[in-house]
């Protein structure tokens, strides 16, 4: 078991709903072990033709993935291997699928939307934080990562 407990990796996702700004992830926490496929789901508010799909690792910044605009070919620029693809269904939801997973692919990975944009950069359209959310990255046997929101009131 405490093996097995090694080959642990966690994907975690920041639900954009919480924020109040309607995009939606699913699922809001995904713990998978190493070599597993995983799907993230990302709705975004109705009426938004752009939609981006970023990470961020214990310790960095914010890390550009893909972007998505209308019919428009995505810009795959910041995906980081061939073990990660993204697909969006016309104006709706995107997925985000990352086929065997490895310890290094552990973060919270985030969704946003907007409105049409000219030109687009990489960075991430601002959103009103939600005051009672916050994030807690526990280190496990110094091998994967255990994400969890933590309950209103708790920092």
């Amino acid at each position: 078991m405490g093996t097995r407990l090694l080959c642990w990796a966690a994907l975690c996702l920041l639900g954009a709903d919480h924020t109040g700004a309607g995009v939606s992830q699913s699922p809001s926490n995904k713990i998978t072990e190493k070599g597993k496929d995983v799907a993230l789901r990302c709705d975004p508010v109705s009426g938004h033709n752009a939609l981006y799909w970023y990470r961020q690792s214990l310790g960095k910044g914010l890390e550009f993935l893909i972007y998505f605009q209308g019919n428009d070919a995505p810009d795959k620029s910041g995906l980081p291997s061939d073990r990660f693809f993204a697909e969006r269904s016309g104006r709706s939801f995107s997925t985000l699928k990352i086929q065997r997973t490895e310890q290094k692919d552990s973060a919270v990975y985030l969704c946003a939307s907007s409105l049409a944009t000219v030109g687009h950069s990489h960075l991430l359209p601002a959103h009103k934080p939600h005051p009672s959310l916050s994030l807690q990255l526990l280190e496990t046997l110094n091998r994967g990562l255990l994400c969890s929101s933590l309950p209103k009131g708790n920092k």
